[in-house]
């Protein structure tokens, strides 16, 4: 198994890795989910897959098993910023201004996570190893970035989770539900974890 970072920068030294993350993710997000997202050529994508972001993919001969997308809270293109505060600004339809409690942080050493999935072609044994990966390998890039700290939307049972995981977690936001799941934002420290 492996765990690669792609940026704009590097994508091309991967073949198709960036391309084939994204044709799970429409699988994961509009196929299973049933998102109304973005799909080009069988793969789905927003106005923050940019030069700003990060794309965190964990595979595994040649199969695309989880992925996650970093964002920079200080990043601007176009109108568009970053997905939560965007949608706190109400410049999104899907997402309601009400998602955080607090203002939408613009600092650099705040990033955001968005897009997290674990494909469902991967077994249930096999999860909770792959999501700790998956996890880890997002707080060490993001404090390669220069981040204290990742904001996102997490499912509502995170706090189960990330105690699992040995991460420290605070809401910053209520749960609600998108689709069949509910999720809440959450703030999450890294820069207490081990490199």
């Amino acid at each position: 198994m492996k765990s690669t970072v792609l940026s704009v920068e590097n994508m091309s030294s991967y073949g198709s890795l960036y391309v084939d993350f994204l044709k799970v993710r429409r699988q994961v997000f509009v196929e299973d989910k049933g998102w109304g997202l973005p799909v080009v050529d069988g793969m789905e994508f927003d106005q923050y897959d940019t030069p700003f972001s990060r794309w965190i993919v964990i595979h595994e001969h040649g199969e695309i098993l989880a992925g996650v997308r970093l964002i920079p809270t200080t990043a601007k293109c176009g109108m568009y910023s970053y997905m939560l505060r965007d949608a706190q600004l109400g410049l999104l339809d899907q997402i309601p201004p009400d998602i955080l409690l607090v203002e939408a942080p613009v600092k650099k050493e705040i990033w955001e996570a968005s897009r997290m999935f674990i494909s469902a072609n991967v077994p249930s044994h096999r999860r909770l190893v792959i999501q700790t990966i998956l996890m880890e390998d997002m707080v060490n890039t993001a404090r390669d970035l220069g981040a204290s700290h990742v904001i996102g939307i997490v499912p509502a049972v995170w706090s189960r989770w990330l105690r699992r995981m040995n991460f420290t977690g605070f809401a910053c936001g209520p749960r609600m539900w998108f689709g069949r799941d509910r999720s809440q934002a959450v703030l999450l420290k890294v820069v207490d974890r081990p490199h």
